[in-house]
């Protein structure tokens, strides 16, 4: 049978403390048998207070004005209640008088769980990713300054309709570093991040209802750019080139053959570069995306570009085995070579992955599941995107069943 909860609260007035004809008003709160006090930081002269009803003289004004308080706080009080229970958590006195007095554990803002999901994944997550939970931080903050007029926002304080205006805030916002609103996969990012946020409030009991439980993030589904067989041997053979044309194709093209991230190739280093079992090079590294570990085999194309930089004195210097680059360079740089090999794609370095995956792997017959090992997926999911977009494999595939099928008939 279940147990019925018994909620109570009667005001006192602490006459042992009277002070000029005054003394101070508590409210007593009663639980299942546990009992707290609670100052109310409000006095009232002895002759206006009713000790039988525990309430103000009616027949004085200074009575009447304390009772409307008094009657404001046990609407309060009420109100703490109901929200420990809706909470499905185990109710005390001393929990709704801390939910009155916004002292409980529960009364968190959203910039402390931003700044302790944070402070918990600086040196866990790549400095990448941590630079977009501190953009999702900002966003949030901004939107609560201008919807809500205030600086702090109480975790105990979401629900559906605060997700629901945050989406619409981050649809209508303008962004100041770049000129294209955001796009829907875009916003579904910050979206899944301040998710992520809250989920760790929960999980710390910071939170004890998920206001994402009934909100579905929906990404647009977006075709993966990549070369193809005949654009990327125009890329290799394109010559002459500026030096500094020169290394980004030269960098590009050996992601296209290992299938390695910006941020990794451009960390790798000889260390990364070890002899494998079969007597061949491989690169062994962690993904600094996800920390998986990745082990690929180094094709003929990617060796001949290793053995061109292994005396390159940028590289040596660094400890690295290309010369550094920043991301936007290389980006930018790409674009130019587009252009020189009248590739009609915009060119972005994480093409390279795309095509490895694709053009150099699926394409030529790879199965998926080691494709999705080299890549350090942690899903094989994540892989299976490639292969929708794979028309010459299904093309082989269908042609080499059509030739059986003929051949079975004669």
């Amino acid at each position: 049978m279940k147990a019925i909860n018994t909620f109570s609260v009667h005001f006192n007035l602490r006459t042992e403390k009277e002070k000029d004809g005054k003394a101070p008003v508590y409210a007593s709160i009663k639980v299942n048998g546990s009992k707290a006090m609670l100052a109310l930081k409000q006095t009232i002269s002895t002759r206006c207070w009713d000790m039988r009803k525990s309430m103000g003289k009616a027949t004085t004004a200074e009575g009447r004005e304390l009772n409307s308080y008094l009657e404001e706080v046990r609407q309060v009080l009420g109100e703490c209640y109901r929200e420990i229970l809706l909470k499905r958590r185990v109710v005390t006195a001393d929990s709704v008088k801390a939910g009155y007095l916004r002292t409980g554990d529960d009364e968190h803002t959203l910039d402390e769980i931003a700044k302790y999901h944070n402070d918990m994944s600086t040196g866990v997550l790549a400095a990448g990713t941590m630079k977009n939970y501190y953009t999702t931080q900002r966003y949030i903050t901004q939107f609560v300054k201008e919807n809500f007029k205030r600086k702090e926002f109480y975790l105990s304080e979401l629900n559906y309709k605060f997700i629901q205006d945050f989406e619409t805030f981050l649809r209508n916002h303008q962004p100041i570093d770049h000129q294209k609103p955001l796009t829907t996969n875009g916003i579904m990012k910050h979206l899944e991040r301040f998710k992520k946020m809250v989920n760790l409030a929960c999980r710390i009991e910071w939170l004890y209802r998920d206001p994402f439980e009934k909100f579905q993030l929906k990404f647009d589904r977006v075709e993966k750019d990549f070369l193809s067989s005949r654009e990327l041997e125009k890329l290799e053979s394109k010559s002459p080139l500026l030096p500094r044309l020169g290394l980004v194709r030269d960098i590009f093209v050996f992601a296209c053959y290992t299938g390695l991230a910006f941020v990794d190739v451009m960390s790798l280093s000889k260390d990364n570069l070890i002899e494998g079992q079969d007597g061949k090079l491989w690169v062994k590294t962690f993904r600094q995306k996800t920390t998986i570990p990745v082990n690929v085999p180094i094709l003929h194309k990617a060796e001949s570009i290793l053995i061109r930089y292994d005396q390159n004195r940028r590289a040596i210097a660094n400890g690295t085995v290309f010369p550094k680059l920043s991301n936007q360079k290389m980006n930018s740089y790409l674009k130019e070579l587009a252009e020189l090999c009248d590739i009609r794609e915009v060119l972005t370095f994480h093409m390279a992955r795309h095509t490895f995956s694709t053009t150099v792997t699926l394409v030529n017959g790879v199965p998926i599941e080691t494709v999705s090992k080299l890549l350090g997926h942690t899903s094989m999911r994540s892989t299976q995107v490639y292969a929708k977009v794979i028309e010459k494999k299904v093309s082989d595939d269908m042609s080499k069943l059509n030739a059986k099928l003929i051949a079975a008939t004669i």
